[in-house]
């Protein structure tokens, strides 16, 4: 009898059994093929807008992807530097081979974690309880929680042009056969979507005389809050080149073979990242798309089209490689494909990832409908922590909209209908500037040390600088700083003199001064705060603290209006059928989705205000 089977190990089983292993639970990990642990299947990379800030939360509370990142990233990135600091936004390249052995590594020098390369087909609950699932051998393996981290793999169906076969996430991969079946049999709701990868080429046969070089950072930011640099991991350049309009004739020569055209594909595509003969089809006046070529690994020839996926015919694919500027010679080492598979809708789970059709039951990553390794890292981070906090009898761990992105994330796969393949965005946060990626570990640290996963020691290094920051901040409103110390740089900025003292923190809210300029040209802040702002990370958040003193706050009080609203909380089996002045629609999405709070109900889709109101009265009474 385990504790917790986790089904899957991608990125979602990962974090999902490392979670309930460091807690001190027994895991048993199960996975169809030991060699690709974590594989990086399509975009070889980790981060990027919202995305980065994501790794970033998942290290705060205790996870792996963001050490994992640090330790095999061949290539740092921060994006957004020109714009404010909500958009600032990590991303980093990986030697996907590597990182996928990392991964496997730290799973298998988990202790409290037993693996075994099976696959499942059937899950089994009593009386709306889960208790076994069974392998393809026949035989049911118990425990008392499991988390379903099946990915692309469910009834997987690979498309290239006109030929389709069964595969679960490359063509090498056969797909689950029986598992959205039984989880049918069991009363859960499903669909298809759709999902595709670019071709791969062989980087040798690259001009790089005609396509731009993207080096990466000089300063690189880490993922982990526990790296103290990445500098030595920028060992690649990505490059940069377009589609032309030789291209796209090229390619809708292959129209009338693609799935996607021919009806082919049932499953629904993400908007977001749409294949390069969507975006043809759908944008006909655009001229050219922007290709970016990114090495696989340092000591791998293959390289990733990003931007060109497709699944049309092969040669096609091909011939319209080679009408891209620095491609004319490319060679091809494996074609794009699209791949069909099933999805639970996600108005079936909780906000702690528990399945409401079974208790126990759990699911995590793109079973849920999401798409991207850091979403599916995210959910298999919750379901860990929170299979484990049921079966300790412990508060369940839901982070709201104002403390994390995870949140969000969460939050939107319950209230929202789930039509394509749900991806992170800045601007799915109504609190941003709140949920920045330098944040992440003062937000969240002592939440993964209370849940078992963040050391001692990394709690008082957050709590030290959440301290240090304070002092800092308060130094600079009460430290005057003296004309002559400072006029030269206000001077040098074209900004207006002083005559009179000014507090160091008025200078630094005057745009184009930063602290560290305040604290190079004046003695008086820099003896007195000597202590304070010597680490890099304390002036950084001063800093922001001071620039978006005015719009924190104005976001910090919309927060904390949802926070109370998310704080009014809604039985499980409230009788909607009971209050006859709904409206249809409002009662039918409150009884699909059954909300948790009222915060919750307040967001979803149908749900209108007056629906709220009634909903608020009745629960007052």
């Amino acid at each position: 009898m385990y504790d917790v089977i986790v089904v899957g190990a991608g990125h979602a089983g990962c974090e999902a059994a490392l979670a309930v292993a460091r807690s001190g639970l027994h895991c048993l990990l199960i996975t169809s093929d030991l060699s690709a642990v974590a594989r990086m299947s399509c975009n070889p990379a980790i981060g990027g807008v919202a995305k980065g800030q994501m790794t970033r939360e998942i290290d705060a509370l205790g996870g792996e992807m963001g050490k994992a990142i640090d330790a095999t990233g061949i290539q740092f990135r921060l994006l957004n530097r020109s714009k404010g600091a909500a958009m600032h936004s990590p991303r980093a390249q990986a030697d996907k081979t590597l990182y996928s052995l990392y991964m496997k590594k730290v799973i298998e020098h988990e202790k409290n974690i037993d693996i075994a390369q099976d696959t499942v087909i059937g899950v089994s609950a009593s009386g709306g309880i889960f208790s076994s699932v069974t392998v393809r051998s026949g035989r049911a393996i118990k425990a008392k929680t499991a988390i379903l981290a099946c990915g692309t793999f469910l009834n997987g169906l690979i498309h290239i042009g006109m030929d389709h076969f069964p595969g679960g996430r490359s063509t090498a991969e056969p797909p689950v056969e029986g598992l959205t079946e039984s989880l049918a049999s069991l009363g859960f709701s499903f669909g298809r979507l759709k999902t595709g990868t670019p071709p791969r080429i062989d980087s040798r046969s690259v001009d790089y005389d005609i396509v731009t070089e993207q080096p990466g950072d000089v300063d690189p930011v880490p993922f982990s809050f526990s790296s103290n640099s990445v500098a030595e991991r920028n060992l690649v350049s990505c490059y940069l080149t377009k589609t032309t309009e030789e291209t796209h004739d090229i390619l809708r020569t292959g129209f009338d073979r693609s799935p996607l055209f021919t009806g082919k594909v049932q499953g629904v595509g993400p908007r977001y990242c749409p294949s390069v003969e969507d975006k043809i089809f759908r944008f006909p006046d655009k001229l050219s798309h922007h290709i970016f070529l990114e090495p696989e690994g340092v000591d791998t020839i293959e390289m990733y089209v990003n931007g060109f996926s497709t699944s049309l015919p092969e040669e096609v694919q091909l011939a319209g490689l080679r009408s891209i500027p620095g491609l004319e010679k490319v060679r091809m080492i494996r074609p794009g494909y699209a791949i069909e598979y099933d999805f639970f809708h996600p108005w079936q789970i909780r906000s702690t990832m528990e399945t409401r059709p079974v208790e126990n039951l759990f699911f995590a990553g793109q079973i849920n409908g999401t798409s991207g390794y850091e979403e599916a890292a995210a959910q298999g981070l919750m379901a860990g922590i929170n299979a484990v906090r049921k079966i300790l009898g412990k508060e369940p761990l839901i982070l709201g909209r104002d403390q994390a992105y995870i949140g969000v994330l969460v939050d939107d796969l319950i209230t929202k209908e789930t039509r394509e393949p749900y991806r992170m965005f800045t601007s799915s946060a109504e609190h941003r500037l709140i949920l920045r990626h330098d944040n992440a570990d003062i937000r969240l640290c002592k939440i993964g040390y209370d849940c078992g996963l963040v050391s001692s020691d990394e709690l008082i290094k957050t709590e030290t600088i959440i301290e240090q920051v304070q002092h800092c901040l308060e130094l600079t409103k009460t430290t005057k700083v003296p004309p002559a110390e400072i006029n030269a740089l206000l001077a040098s900025k074209g900004l207006q003199e002083l005559k009179t003292p000014a507090s160091a923190l008025s200078l630094v809210k005057r745009p184009g001064i930063e602290l560290q300029d305040i604290l190079h040209h004046s003695v008086s802040l820099r003896t007195v705060a000597r202590d304070f702002c010597s680490d890099p990370r304390v002036t950084e958040q001063v800093q922001i603290e001071i620039k978006y003193e005015g719009y924190i706050k104005r976001e910090q009080l919309v927060a904390d209006r949802i926070v109370r609203l998310d704080s009014l909380h809604i039985p499980d089996h409230f009788n909607y059928e009971s209050l006859n002045s709904l409206s249809s629609e409002g009662r039918e999405k409150l009884m699909k989705h059954r909300p948790s709070t009222i915060g919750q109900a307040s967001r979803i889709l149908g749900v209108s205000p007056s629906d709220i109101s009634i909903l608020m009265i009745r629960l007052g009474r």
